[in-house]
């Protein structure tokens, strides 16, 4: 195991990589992309070999854990494969999935037998019509098919991912705890992030707090704080009724996580960002395709992009623009 170590110039240890394996998705989620996108062309994005020359050359540097993201990267061909490849990389700690679940009843099973750890599923409804407005193509019945295969196939501490709008699911959060309790899988809930141009729904007026969400919570069950850590920036409570689960809250505006942040992505196009709110970035994939057989060229660029990590993001509660790309582009 190496015993390099990647540091930012805030001296925060790097540890932890978020890398998307495509830009597309069979969902159009309405927090995170246009209903009518134009996705990237095949020559623009990283082959599976790329994508497993970064992984192979980030865990040289001390990453412990990897999250392969999307768009939805269950819908990008070979990704069973990749996964094995980069599950077996001596050294690497957890290899995680963030996945809408659409694909999970076919899936579920080759991944676990492929090396993957651990899953985080999106489920910001239980009601289909709902969903269906949401996600603007999902069926729900294809995601807690999926839920329900993951647990089937042996995952553990699966992990619901949940969006949470003003008047437009915040009724169901409790619903959705109840779900999480019975299915025995850990749930999180997400502040709205201001990643793309929408007209769907203003941010500014959907925005509901985590802080919300607790006392929401509070009027059916028992939350009890919790110091436990994925490596992520959730900070997670238990349920004293169900001990059995978490419940994890992201406040990227109400309760930042940038003091501890260890995390950087790659996007699919191969630019290494190294904060989801600000546009600092570096072209890993010229690197790569510049200097063939060069591992030691790409190390380079990945420890001297750690100087470009800002201190913090610039997320604001309002219906400007802070980050033109939307996350199906950053990568989950």
């Amino acid at each position: 195991m190496s015993d390099r170590v990647l540091m930012d110039s805030y001296s925060r240890k790097v540890d932890y990589v978020r890398m998307s394996v495509t830009d597309r998705c069979d969902f159009r989620c309405v927090y995170c992309m246009a209903e009518d996108m134009t996705f990237l062309p095949r020559q623009q994005i990283l082959s599976l070999e790329e994508i497993h020359q970064l992984a192979e050359r980030f865990v040289a540097l001390g990453t412990r854990k990897i999250r392969l993201t999307g768009g939805e990267p269950l819908v990008r061909s070979g990704i069973v494969g990749l996964v094995r490849s980069i599950a077996a990389l001596p050294g690497l700690r957890e290899l995680c999935m963030t996945t809408n679940g659409s694909q999970l009843d076919k899936l579920a099973v080759p991944l676990f037998e492929a090396g993957l750890k651990r899953l985080n599923i999106s489920l910001d409804s239980l009601d289909p019509a709902r969903f269906k407005e949401l996600t603007r193509t999902g069926e729900l019945s294809k995601v807690i098919a999926g839920i329900d295969a993951a647990n089937a196939a042996g995952f553990e501490r699966t992990k619901l991912n949940c969006v949470v709008m003003q008047g437009r699911n915040d009724h169901e959060i409790n619903d959705l705890v109840a779900f999480a309790i019975d299915r025995g899988v850990d749930i999180t809930f997400i502040e709205e992030m201001p990643l793309g141009t929408i007209s769907e729904h203003s941010r500014a007026e959907s925005f509901y707090s985590s802080e919300q969400v607790r006392e929401r919570i509070a009027e059916r069950y028992t939350l009890v704080h919790s110091t436990e850590t994925t490596s992520g920036p959730s900070r997670y409570w238990r349920v004293a009724e169900a001990p059995h689960i978490r419940i994890g809250f992201i406040s990227p505006h109400s309760h930042n996580f940038c003091a501890t942040c260890n995390r950087v992505r790659v996007t699919v196009e191969g630019r290494l960002l190294l904060c989801l709110g600000n546009e600092h970035s570096a072209d890993l994939k010229a690197v790569l395709r510049a200097n063939p057989g060069q591992p030691e060229k790409l190390e380079k660029a990945i420890v001297s992009a750690m100087q470009l990590k800002p201190w913090k993001h610039n997320f604001e509660l309002n219906d400007d623009v802070q980050v033109v790309r939307f996350m199906n582009m950053t990568g989950g």
